[in-house]
């Protein structure tokens, strides 16, 4: 028997499911191969193709990477052989070729690395430049605000620890979070260890295991960090390895400490606590000796004692206590600049670093001058140097708290899988003898997991038993809970409402929907917006202009001083004319900040694209948004896009003296063995359900001599009866009469955008079913909407014309393009971008991948468990039709903000600079000192972040609050 394909129209064989259960009992070895699969483009594909593989008997796992055109095949050679898998996959309409099963032979593979130590533009572009000098590093791109790096380079040429060390040398730390392999990554907490040979039995049993690819152990914490392939062992399984070996002297448990993003974001956060109060504590009595107690009297008189000549105690009191400040905390500054100027650039660190040591060790000098001078009389600037380092540290460390609150988003996702999971142990007949309570990080592959009413389904999975609804709003946005029953799919984080279900896992980890929505959102807020690069190409010149400048500051007053260019009037009583001028210098040099210019683009989209997951609407990064906000023009595809996508029987008329329930259960038997590809056989066969009146899995009589012809219908021999469902084509090539009354009924449909399909029975049409795909409630507001948003509606479908047209008038859309391919449909893309237009594509991402990718925006209706790997920009998780409004909306909000970063920032500059400068001393004696620029600098960049934080208000549209469906207002 074959099955006919949806995506190619080619058939396949139904599945033999014995064959890999009596492999496993006999012990067979099995073998891996990998194809290079060509023609993928979209998450349906490699539906196709693992579907296509897992029917072929000896299948044990088919793994399909759509990004790098691959698929891995784990099988056993005594059932299938390597040349019938390819037959497989070509018969599914894809090119396959099969190639060395070294992953070396990978062309591409993308590598996340996270970074610490970056403080502005300049340091991530210094990391990026140096990733990408590397020969066979393809692109990458380092985000500031995330602190990660994204990689996209040859394994043939590198490894990730070559990405790794480039980073390194640049002066930062690199953290490697994946290497894009299918890898998993877990930290185990091992008690019992007493010496070296427990860690090598340890090590030796773990690398018996298969898919275990590297062990570390970290003898000071009893921690072991194990990456392996998780298709082919898991947590459980390593952990019964670990216990098992040395007599069970050893126990191993998930280690406390996950090392996330979270943990690692406050571990920073504390770090520069601690050293705010550090500095804070040295600082308060260099600032109390320099400008409060040099006011009282009798203290005065205490500070103004001579130590040796000139040097008095207030003066050595300062130095002792600035002295730490400068060199133990502020030591981060001089590192960071020493690394910056190495690599040949300049960042924020280098003008802290210049700008303290100024005041310092000019305050050095006086003390020098004071200890060996009877007369010498010279102020220092110990507090300059020593609170400019404190402010700083404050600044980082508020900037460092709100730039978390700007990925809370993430870390929401990442909350909603469930701690702990209910796993059924069952017996060799598949019977279930127990469950116990397991940590939900311990859950395998082919794992069966029970679901009681109100719990978080742990994973992905589908139903094998029970039957309930499963709320899952959280993960696509649908707000009513989703019927689930028998061989249905569940998603992990979501909820189940009533009944009990148990769940047979099939992705975990790295595989999981919510970890690809995560990872979605993660790769979206470390894209650069197009707007950045004018940001990235200020910031190498920045720091550059604004040491000259401060130069040029100093030696113009200094000049000026020496010249009398100005009154002595002008030079404040404790200091002389090179001292002002020095202080002028180092406000310049201090109060100029390139981090506000770096942060102002990514803390925006970072915010934008969370608020929009919150929202269900996921944004592919800082492009995507930028592109949004420019749209004119948006194209529709109609099938699952305008209508429903969940064609149903609307009219039956028949033609021959039978009983409807006989008729349907003829074309039921026919049509069923379709099911689940073909969304018009399944319209057909719930149907004839209800016609007989059985909600449940009806046993159909066997469909004989099945036969699938591409875009017409099916035969086959049912009751010893012919039976053709089809349409009207079909019919006529089969020399099949057409009755008029049918004629009638077919010319009518069309005219209602309903398609037809004609059933016959031993070659004459005993009747005719209309199915219709209703337009969506929210279709016919929402393209009014946007046509008063000045967009350009068009509608392409493949569709007929009678069809598209009818749809086109119910939902208010005046251009229409029918019986288009899916590359026509992208051709009429590139005419509206030749024609001036910013185009969108909205479509179900399934046939209309080609059109996506060649659009400005591609929006993608429709969430899933492969959502990661659509060819959309932006994705509409709730499959609503007003979420187009949002996601154009946001990027607009989104964008504006950006832009008032850019002028909150690049202003900041143009203002502070020219007063730091002292333009407004002359007319005012209005002056900065520098501890003031380095509070201002530090303020500037908080004040940036904030402004993004202020995206997290975000409201929907209010045109949206009064859109009303079907008399119900949608709030």
């Amino acid at each position: 028997m074959q099955c006919f394909c949806l995506c190619c129209g080619n058939l396949w064989p139904q599945p033999h499911y014995g064959s890999v259960e009596v492999a496993k009992k006999e012990g067979s070895e099995e073998a891996k191969v990998v194809f290079s699969v060509l023609g993928m483009t979209c998450a349906a594909c490699a539906g196709s193709v693992e579907k296509a593989i897992k029917r072929l008997p000896g299948i044990r796992e088919a793994l399909v990477d759509v990004l790098n055109h691959k698929t891995q095949v784990l099988y056993y050679p005594q059932f299938v052989q390597v040349e019938r898998i390819r037959e497989a996959i070509e018969d599914a309409g894809f090119e396959a070729k099969a190639i060395e099963e070294d992953s070396n032979n990978i062309s591409a593979q993308i590598c996340l690395i996270r970074i610490r130590g970056m403080t502005c533009t300049s340091c991530s572009s210094s990391i990026e430049s140096a990733l990408q000098s590397l020969h066979g590093v393809h692109k990458a791109r380092v985000a500031l605000a995330t602190e990660e790096a994204e990689v996209h380079y040859d394994p043939n040429i590198l490894t990730h620890n070559h990405l790794m060390e480039a980073v390194q040398d640049t002066g930062f730390e690199a953290i490697l979070i994946s290497t894009g392999e299918h890898i998993t990554k877990i930290e185990l907490k091992i008690d019992g260890i007493k010496n070296d040979q427990s860690l090598n039995a340890i090590q030796h049993s773990l690398h018996a295991l298969p898919g275990v690819e590297t062990i570390d152990i970290y003898t000071d914490t009893n921690k072991i960090v194990i990456t392996y392939k998780p298709y082919m062992t898991g947590p459980r399984t390593l952990i019964e390895a670990i216990e098992s070996t040395g007599s069970g002297c050893f126990k191993a448990v998930i280690f406390p400490n996950d090392g996330g993003r979270e943990a690692q974001r406050q571990e920073e956060i504390n770090r520069f606590f601690k050293l705010f109060k550090w500095s804070l504590a040295f600082t308060i009595p260099v600032f109390l000796t320099s400008m409060v107690l040099m006011y009282i009297p009798g203290v005065k008189r205490v500070l103004d004692i001579k130590v040796v000549n000139m040097l008095n105690i207030g003066l050595l009191l300062r130095c002792e206590f600035a002295t730490p400040v400068q060199f133990i905390i502020g030591r981060r500054f001089y590192v960071g600049a020493y690394k910056a100027l190495r690599k040949g650039s300049a960042n924020m660190d280098v003008l802290i670093a210049l700008g303290t040591n100024a005041a310092y060790f000019y305050s050095l000098y006086v003390v020098e001058r004071a200890a060996f001078s009877r007369h010498f009389k010279g102020s220092d600037f110990f507090e300059t140097s020593s609170m400019l380092i404190s402010f700083i540290l404050l600044g980082k460390y508020l900037e460092v708290l709100a730039k978390g609150r700007t990925s809370q988003a993430i870390a929401k996702l990442m909350d909603l899988t469930p701690e702990t999971a209910t796993l059924l142990i069952h017996d060799d007949e598949g019977n279930v003898v127990g469950e116990k309570q397991i940590d939900s990080q311990l859950i395998q592959k082919d794992d069966v997991i029970k679901v009681v009413p109100g719990a978080k389904v742990a994973s992905d999975g589908f139903v094998i038993s029970g039957q309930s609804h499963v709320n899952e709003s959280m993960i696509t946005g649908e707000a009513r809970p989703v019927g689930k029953r028998v061989g249905n799919m569940v998603i992990g984080g979501t909820v189940n409402e009533n009944g009990v279900l148990h769940v047979k896992v099939t992705r975990v980890g790295s595989e999981s929907a919510l970890y690809q929505i995560v990872r979605l959102v993660e790769s979206a807020q470390m894209a650069k917006a197009p707007v950045q690069k004018f940001a990235d190409h200020i910031s190498k010149y920045f720091v550059p202009l604004v040491i000259v400048l401060s130069l040029s500051t100093w030696f113009s007053w200094f000049l000026a001083g020496k010249l009398h260019a100005y009154p002595k009037s002008w030079i404040p009583s404790s200091m002389n004319s090179f001292e002002l001028a020095l202080q002028f210098g180092i406000s310049v040099m201090v109060i100029a900040c390139p981090c506000a210019l770096g942060l102002a683009t990514p803390t925006a989209v970072m915010v934008g694209t969370g608020v929009g997951a919150t929202q269900g609407v996921l944004i592919k990064g800082g492009q995507a948004l930028e592109s949004a906000h420019k749209v004119n023009c948006i194209v529709f595809d109609k099938t699952g896009t305008l209508t429903v996508g969940k064609p149903v029987v609307v009219t039956t008329k028949l033609f021959k003296k039978m009983s409807l329930k006989d008729f349907y259960e003829f074309a039921a038997a026919a049509e069923a063995s379709l099911l689940p590809e073909h969304p018009i056989a399944k319209a057909i066969v719930e149907h004839a359900k209800k016609i007989i009146e059985d909600d449940q899995n009806h046993s159909w009589p066997e469909a004989r001599d099945f036969v699938s012809i591409s875009g017409l219908g099916v035969k086959a021999i049912v009751q010893n009866k012919e039976i053709m469902v089809g349409n009207k084509k079909m019919m006529l090539d089969h020399n099949i009469a057409i009755a008029a009354d049918a004629e009638e009924i077919l010319t009518e449909a069309e005219s209602l955008a309903q398609t037809v399909v004609l059933v016959s029975l031993d070659g004459e049409v005993a009747g005719v079913v209309a199915v219709s795909d209703p337009l969506k409630p929210s279709a016919k507001e929402v393209v009014s909407i946007l046509n008063s948003m000045k967009i350009k509606i068009i509608m392409v479908t493949g569709d007929n014309w009678g069809t598209a047209n009818s749809i086109a008038r119910q939902a208010g859309i005046g251009s229409v393009m029918a019986e288009a391919q899916p590359e026509t449909k992208a051709t009429k893309i590139k005419e509206l971008q030749a024609s001036g237009y910013t185009v969108a594509m909205v479509g179900d991402g399934i046939n209309d991948s080609p059109a996506l990718v060649a659009a400005d925006v591609g929006m993608a209706i429709g969430a899933g468990t492969d959502i990661a790997i659509e060819a959309a920009d932006i994705v509409l998780m709730k499959s609503n039709l007003e979420d187009i409004i949002i996601a154009i909306d946001l990027a607009n909000k989104t964008f504006c903000r950006i832009r008032l970063n850019y002028i909150w920032a690049l202003g900041y500059n143009l203002l502070a600079i020219p007063i730091a400068a002292g333009i407004l001393y002359p007319s005012t004696r209005f002056r900065l000192p520098p501890w003031i620029a380095g509070a201002a600098m530090a303020a500037s960049s908080i004040s940036v972040v904030c402004s993004s934080l202020l995206l997290k208000n975000y409201k929907r549209p209010k045109k949206l609050n009064n859109l009303e469906i079907n008399g119900i207002k949608i709030e």
